[in-house]
């Protein structure tokens, strides 16, 4: 008797607690509790007492101006859509997001637009709490109804790139004055810190608008700038804006110092530097190791007036080179891209042009503890593999190393080697020295190239010469920038030059870059045209874990179906970026690890007399 007694009360207590706890509403929230930042793994490094991000300098003067040369033009101030060519520096310049990146960290989030972040153990919701202080650069505040229409009408009508995450969200409510909640319908931990790096529009600026339209209206952000004038397709001038908000917030101390940001367009990448030379603007980036050590002695080099700046990095390589589009039935069987991959001479060009310096892109994550490992995959990256190795490409498995020719223009030995893999899928030389598969058709490659782009182009003229050896016809097509996004927005070319950075801590972007929902979808990044499970696979199990280590071995994982899938010509990359600035241009001493990227020019650099 005594036991039962004892049972009913056990019974009843449990149930009040629980009525108590649903009560205080902690069932849902996880006994849970609102931050001032998240990191992807682990805690973020910077307390909530922190007084600025480790690389800027909280002292640094206020004034001056940054002026910047680009080749190229636009023709919108609509950056969130696929129409129109909207310049980048609008993003980040004007608007902001609920939180904001520390780039000395692989991915930890702070603070801005939002006061604080809060999520489950599962990250299966997030909820963020606007600062009451946080206004439009036309006065207004930012409310719920800003964020709310803001994560929608990006998913739903935005640039393809914001619908990944919004086909994740289950539901978006306001649980508060200030304060909205999101719930996701899949398990991904990534997925709250997405949400957080949304930009955050004024909804009613819009209004009578529509919003995927190509448009030059006067973007209204709540941003440290405002465009101030602009002349389409020629320049832009973004002001600082005085009464902005967040001026005063630990995160933005030492940041925006800039009074103003002006962005000059040309027509040609050699007009540009002929332009830096004669003191039209303040600072540019070289990206070939030779040019900058053999043509940066101009007289404001010599005299002190330019300074050169080397920039170290420790962000992985990425991929650049020459993507070939899968769509097209010539490149569908990978032994025809290992062909023309055996075909490029890596060895020669590099020396021709670079004088052999910088180092070549072996994987997708290279300079980096991400990038595979050569060799067999092992441990935890063979576990993930192995269920798939019956769809795997050779050398997923087994290890994938990139052809290397003995430096000889010539490059006889891979010119056999690609012979024969061509001649495995039906394509011969005839008598006339052209090479035709069985019926007949010759083998012919559109190479589509952006005007300006001088590097790139003299890469494709050596390439073409040694295609030639194999009886294929290389065409170079060199178009205007309006023209060139038009065609890769609709993916019509043989083959283009890509080039995608990644991050020290890859996510849900891997879907835009690799997943099949790009083949037919204008606009996505897959430009290879890649339908891969696999890769998809390795992506989830990317977002789904939970401890580091199997983070790095999903990524890796990745990274060796993407090497071995032969989409991409790797050329060269550089853990130093080569920046070329006026005297007056200042950066703090302490860099962050991703270096020269997101967040450090103009964003910490300061003017100084």
């Amino acid at each position: 008797m005594l036991q039962i007694i004892q049972t009913f009360w056990l019974k009843l207590a449990l149930f009040l607690g629980v009525v108590l706890i649903s009560s205080l509403g902690l069932v849902n929230k996880g006994f849970t509790q609102p931050a001032h930042g998240i990191a992807m793994y682990g805690q973020p490094a910077l307390g909530p007492d922190y007084t600025h991000l480790p690389y800027a300098n909280p002292d640094a003067p206020k004034g001056g101006t940054m002026e910047y040369g680009f080749a190229g033009s636009f023709d919108s101030l609509n950056p969130w859509i696929v129409k129109g060519r909207a310049p980048w520096a609008i993003r980040s310049l004007v608007y902001e997001p609920l939180m904001g990146r520390n780039w000395d960290e692989p991915f930890s989030l702070y603070g801005l637009l939002a006061e604080t972040i809060e999520t489950s153990d599962e990250r299966d919701w997030v909820e963020f709490t606007l600062r009451e202080e946080a206004r439009f650069s036309n006065g207004n505040p930012v409310t719920v109804e800003d964020v709310i229409w803001s994560f929608e009408i990006l998913g739903t009508k935005g640039h393809p790139r914001y619908r990944t995450a919004w086909n994740k969200i289950e539901s978006i409510t306001q649980t508060g004055e200030r304060s909205v909640r999101i719930d996701f319908n899949v398990i991904d931990r990534e997925i709250p810190l997405i949400a957080g790096l949304r930009p955050i529009l004024p909804k009613s600026e819009w209004e009578g608008r529509e919003f995927d339209e190509s448009s030059l209206e006067l973007p209204i952000g709540s941003g440290p700038y405002t465009l101030s004038e602009f002349e389409t397709g020629r320049f832009l001038k973004f002001t600082r804006n005085p009464d902005y908000w967040g001026k005063d917030l630990a995160f933005n101390k030492g940041r925006h110092n800039f009074d103003e940001i002006v962005y000059e367009y040309y027509g040609d990448g050699g007009v540009v530097f002929e332009a830096f030379k004669a003191g039209e603007f303040s600072s540019f980036r070289e990206y070939n190791s030779e040019k900058w050590d053999t043509l940066y002695n101009f007289p404001a080099v010599q005299n002190g007036d330019v300074v050169k700046s080397e920039i170290p990095n420790e962000r992985p390589s990425g991929i650049r080179g020459f993507v070939f589009n899968t769509r097209k039935d010539k490149f569908k069987d990978w032994r025809v891209r290992d062909a023309l991959i055996h075909a490029f001479n890596y060895e020669f060009i590099n020396q021709t042009l670079e004088g052999g310096k910088p180092p070549r892109i072996t994987s997708y994550f290279s300079n980096s503890e991400l990038g595979m490992r050569p060799g067999p995959a092992t441990g935890k990256v063979k576990a993930l593999l192995d269920p798939f190795k019956d769809q795997l490409l050779p050398g997923v498995m087994e290890g994938y190393e990139l052809p290397v020719s003995d430096g000889n223009e010539q490059n006889r030995r891979n010119i056999r080697k690609a012979s024969q893999l061509l001649a495995e899928v039906g394509w011969k030389v005839d008598d006339e020295g052209t090479l035709r598969n069985s019926e007949g058709v010759a083998f012919e490659i559109d190479l589509l190239l952006v005007q300006g782009a001088s590097e790139s182009l003299a890469i494709a003229t050596i390439y073409e010469q040694a295609l030639q050896r194999l009886g294929i016809k290389l065409v170079i097509t060199v178009i205007d920038s309006a023209q060139y996004r038009e065609r890769t927005t609709a993916y019509d070319f043989d083959m283009a030059f890509y080039a995608r950075g990644m991050s020290l801590s890859p996510g849900n972007e891997q879907y835009l870059y690799w997943s099949k929902d790009g083949i037919n979808t204008p606009g996505s990044r897959n430009w290879m045209g890649m339908d891969n499970p696999p890769a998809e696979e390795m992506i989830a199990s990317m977002l789904q874990a939970r401890e580091k280590e199997d983070f790095v071995a999903a990524v890796r994982a990745l990274d060796r179906i993407l090497i071995a899938g032969r989409y991409v010509i790797p050329i060269w990359f550089t853990d130093v970026s080569r920046i070329a600035h006026k005297k007056e241009l200042n950066y703090p001493d302490l860099l962050p690890i991703y270096g020269d990227w997101i967040g450090f020019q103009p964003d910490v650099w300061w003017y100084e007399e």
